[in-house]
């Protein structure tokens, strides 16, 4: 028998992630073959096609008698994963595919926060509200259930607080070599990071997403957690986003910057720019302020733990704002106020924020003014 040799196919590796009951994440890929037309617009436009299925007894998000959650594509970015072709030849692609999840009538399952997220931004759209997130976590040593590389329980290497921040220097900065892994897989992926940090605790870093719009910056920061944690599988520790794993240190936020079009710029360009952009910002700041109790709901479990007015925190029972002050629930920052137009941070959103909520409810007190969403 003479056999011709086959066509090469071209593949693709789809990667599916979600978020599971717990506030974690779940993946799971399926490969394939042959699709000359594929494109990442197909993907999120073709929920026939794409939609998948998970076992959501498994997840905490259906019970085993009828347990398939569906999956659907909200998000595709490029697989930093999978660089190098198979041996043997053959090409391939991977994805990673960022979804939601369905019940099996379709109506979103009660784990989905970016259905109501993206509703709410589309009432939103004349004031053009941006978000940039800052994602703060701690890497821990999964066999000495230390921090990373911590020479012991009360000592990081170099005593208390203050030599960790922006540090450099191997008896200081721990992780290095991992964040700036990190960095680069999300440059590859197309994720919109702004740029990383030490932060005040040791092996406690910092990333940045955004500025982007408030579905596209959650999905971002979702993903990107993702890969930070996968990173992790290859250095024998794991990456905690609680709010407060030790009682003495810095906790770890999430850090949310805000603004409009008319904090930007000014609602009026011809005239008096500056000092309109900065009434924009205040009144922004009040209305936080007059809805705090609803914005704390939503802003992380166990928040309570490091929002308590100590460790560059606001307590957790009260909203203020001012320039320039760590201390306080918003911040104006100093070149902010000196300039007349930006941005304010939230500084109350814990490191386990779901963005899709603080977004949504951000959108929800400082844009959307119908009485439907205030």
């Amino acid at each position: 028998l003479i056999f011709s040799p086959m066509t090469p196919q071209t593949k693709h590796i789809m990667e599916y992630v979600w978020i599971d009951a717990a506030g974690g994440m779940r993946s799971k890929t399926r490969v394939e073959n042959n699709l000359d037309q594929f494109s990442y617009d197909w993907v999120l436009s073709d929920h026939e096609r794409w939609e998948w299925s998970f076992d959501g007894s498994s997840t905490g998000q259906a019970t085993g008698t009828d347990s398939d959650v569906l999956l659907r594509p909200v998000a595709v970015y490029p697989n930093p994963f999978y660089n190098r072709p198979p041996r043997g030849g053959g090409a391939f692609d991977a994805h990673l595919v960022m979804c939601d999840t369905y019940n099996k009538d379709g109506t979103p399952h009660a784990t989905n926060a970016r259905v109501t997220c993206a509703q709410t931004e589309a009432t939103c759209l004349t004031d053009e509200p941006l978000f940039g997130i800052e994602q703060e976590y701690i890497l821990f040593d999964r066999a000495k259930e230390l921090p990373y590389q911590w020479a012991s329980p009360g000592d990081p290497g170099c005593g208390g607080q203050g030599p960790y921040y922006c540090g450099v220097g191997g008896d200081r900065c721990f992780g290095r070599k991992i964040v700036d892994q990190h960095l680069l897989a999300c440059l590859h992926a197309g994720i919109e990071i702004g740029g990383t940090n030490a932060e005040v605790m040791a092996s406690q870093w910092e990333f940045q997403i955004g500025p982007l719009p408030a579905t596209q910056v959650s999905d971002q920061l979702w993903m990107a957690r993702y890969i930070l944690q996968r990173i992790t599988e290859e250095h024998g520790c794991c990456a905690t986003f609680h709010p407060k794993p030790l009682r003495t240190w810095n906790g770890s936020g999430g850090h949310t910057n805000f603004s409009t079009v008319a904090m930007r710029r000014g609602s009026n360009p011809e005239a008096n720019e500056a000092n309109e952009a900065m009434t924009a910002i205040k009144s922004a700041c009040a209305r936080l302020e007059a809805n705090h109790a609803e914005h704390m709901a939503v802003y992380g479990k166990d928040n309570v733990e490091r929002m308590t007015g100590l460790h560059e925190t606001s307590s957790m029972h009260a909203c203020t704002w001012g320039v320039s002050d760590r201390g306080r629930s918003i911040r104006i920052p100093r070149h902010v106020a000196n300039r007349g137009h930006g941005y304010l941070e939230d500084r109350r959103p814990a490191a386990n924020l779901d963005p899709y909520l603080v977004t949504e409810r951000i959108m929800r007190t400082c844009c959307c003014l119908d009485d439907d969403y205030n």
